[in-house]
């Protein structure tokens, strides 16, 4: 049987949502892969081509990642760190993970001898950026990943930083409306993968933004894929860039796009999901179908998990950077695999979906998955990394210019239980020095979200530029975002409740702990729930118990300010100051108070006391 060829992209179109937004384009069915060679034995005994033949069972490998966050680069410090559970229960590091160019190495090595293979992505391959990405819009994420023969992927959060119509130029190519091409000659291409979008949908028609599903098909064999991104996602983006879209709730929308495919003919199932959970354990080969207190996972996966159709056969998620491969009961009670393959290209899963060829569905029992280390000890890819040397090179004037110096690792750490960073309490304070003076805001306090520091800055060279010093590059990876800071009047009360909304409402499930400048400090008690965590007659400003009555001058960025990530209560501040951006200000910090005869110490951990 001959190749059968993609189809052709444009198809593939993000559906207007409102005024400005992208143009309209088709839903598309199947996309098939390339097929096999004919002339595969059939086991007429047992009829169990395992993958292999025309038998009625057939075995098909499901590759997944999520994520990846334009990490093209291997990630450095602990980012490019996995916790491994060893057989006597103790835990040991795992480093140097990660790396595109080893991404792609393991996953074609994974692939060999299955001719049955479909690569799947569950959101978040592009925003928070490093420079090497970010600076060109992720161009080179989009690349990487279609050298890297991705199938498909659901949108998350970070596909929207740069609003809706940015992401139909993701998926659709075309130059940057306002950088143009980055490469003299060369147009971006856009994404040769559907990017999914079930539950983003425009507010007034109620149609989707992007495809809904895909159908992967192969010799008769099909699967298909709904992608949708957290209900959520509105409170965690810009509120400017989604203008006239609505999130909808995953679980229905999951539900409503499985009836489709069962209309389609389609039986075998695969939810794309950007949204996750928390296992007991950070360890990458924790059992979290562990029983017993304390064990298992948590998190908002849990409940929908149990409330998507038993219809669909396996979910692929995201969004907590954690890792896992666990079981959780459907609806009817009978196990489903769930899974996460951490962050920045650290990990893969390996599913095995035993398609029956009778019944066009998944032999449920049969399902097995496995997360593997992307481990540095291959080959590099040799395509990708000529596409890292040619974007290298176009960044090098600005990425290798040197900001600062640090005397060690400031680490980021991505422990869920890591409430307060060095390296946030670094940014914290530079935050408040921009906006303290009376001309830039006369800020008081700092308060910085935990999602905005997306990398550590580490101690070792990562070029030419010699152990210590932090290049603008390496600056740019921290803080990725370029918010624009601001300065707020709060009352002392809606201070507390800022505190008390990092534990509580949107955030109840997994805390937001807000890293906070050096004069501003409190207890958090985690053997409490909820807002009670927050021991309120310890928040203290320069030594001094916050006064709910009175005002303060709160410097944060723009997101915050807005209210983002379930800050609802900033919303309501008062006098507004718009002063330089986060990067900016943290360069200057790291320029102001470091230099190579005096770096700047590793920052102490002791503004948030934490009873547990």
């Amino acid at each position: 049987m001959a190749a059968t060829p993609r189809k052709n992209k444009t198809g593939r179109r993000i559906l207007a949502a409102g005024a400005g937004l992208a143009t309209v384009g088709a839903l598309f069915a199947a996309m098939p892969s390339s097929a096999g060679a004919a002339g595969d034995a059939f086991d007429a005994e047992s009829g169990y081509g395992n993958g292999k033949g025309w038998g009625r069972m057939v075995d098909v490998q499901l590759l997944s990642f999520n994520d990846l966050h334009g990490n093209l680069e291997p990630p450095t410090g602990s980012s490019g760190r996995l916790t491994r559970l060893k057989e006597d229960g103790t835990t040991e590091l795992v480093n140097n993970v990660g790396g595109a160019e080893y991404l792609a190495t393991h996953l074609r090595q994974a692939r060999e001898g299955h001719r049955y293979s479909v690569t799947a992505a569950a959101g978040d391959m592009i925003g928070a950026s490093p420079l090497l990405s970010g600076l060109f819009h992720d161009e080179p994420t989009i690349e990487a990943l279609n050298k890297l023969k991705l199938d498909v992927s659901s949108v998350g959060n970070h596909e929207f930083d740069e609003g809706a119509r940015e992401l139909a130029r993701i998926q659709n190519g075309g130059c940057h409306p306002t950088e143009g091409c980055f490469e003299e000659g060369k147009t971006f291409k856009g994404a040769n993968f559907p990017y999914l979008a079930a539950n983003v949908t425009n507010e007034k028609s109620g149609k989707p933004l992007l495809d809904p599903y895909f159908i992967w098909e192969r010799d008769g064999v099909k699967i298909g894929f709904i992608g949708v991104t957290l209900e959520g996602t509105a409170n965690i983006v810009s509120a400017e860039g989604i203008k006239g879209l609505k999130f909808g709730d995953e679980v229905e929308t999951i539900n409503k796009y499985a009836k489709v495919l069962e209309r389609k003919g389609v039986k075998s199932i695969v939810a794309l999901l950007h949204e996750g959970g928390l296992p007991a354990s950070g360890a990458y080969n924790y059992d979290c179908d562990t029983p017993g207190a304390g064990a298992g996972i948590s998190g908002p996966i849990v409940d929908i998990a149990k409330n998507v159709t038993p219809q669909v056969d396996a979910l692929v998620t995201g969004h907590t950077h954690q890792a896992y491969a666990c079981t959780i009961p459907d609806p009817s009670g009978k196990p489903r695999t769930v899974t996460s393959a951490a962050s920045f290209g650290r990990l893969y899963t390996d599913t095995t979906l035993t398609y029956d060829r009778r019944t066009k569905d998944i032999v449920r029992t049969a399902v097995a998955s496995a997360n593997h280390v992307v481990t540095r000890d291959v080959d590099p890819a040799d395509d990708i990394s000529k596409l890292i040397k040619r974007w290298k090179d176009l960044a090098a004037p600005i990425a290798n210019r040197p900001v600062g110096h640090i005397a060690a690792d400031i680490d980021n750490p991505l422990d869920a239980g890591a409430y307060e960073k060095p390296l946030g309490n670094l940014i914290a304070d530079a935050q408040l020095e921009g906006m303290a003076p009376a001309d830039k805001g006369g800020a008081q306090l700092a308060l910085m979200n935990p999602g905005g520091v997306r990398a550590p800055l580490t101690h070792k060279a990562s070029g030419a530029e010699g152990d210590g010093v932090v290049t603008y590059g390496e600056a740019y990876t921290v803080q990725p975002f370029t918010n624009m800071m601001t300065a707020v009047d709060l009352t002392g009360a809606q201070l507390v409740t800022t505190l008390q909304q990092q534990v509580s409402g949107l955030n109840l499930a997994a805390p937001k702990i807000l890293q906070v400048s050096k004069n501003f400090t409190y207890t958090l008690d985690m053997t409490k729930t909820g807002a009670d965590r927050i021991v309120v007659d310890s928040v203290r400003l320069n030594g001094e118990a916050i006064d709910p009555a009175k005002t303060y001058r709160v410097a944060m960025n723009e997101f915050l300010s807005g209210g983002g990530d379930g800050f609802a209560v900033l919303k309501e501040h008062k006098n507004k100051l718009v002063g330089a951006s986060d990067l900016d200000m943290f360069t200057a910090y790291l320029g102001a108070h470091s230099s190579a005869a005096a770096p700047l110490p590793v920052p102490a951990t002791d503004r948030i006391t934490v009873i547990k």
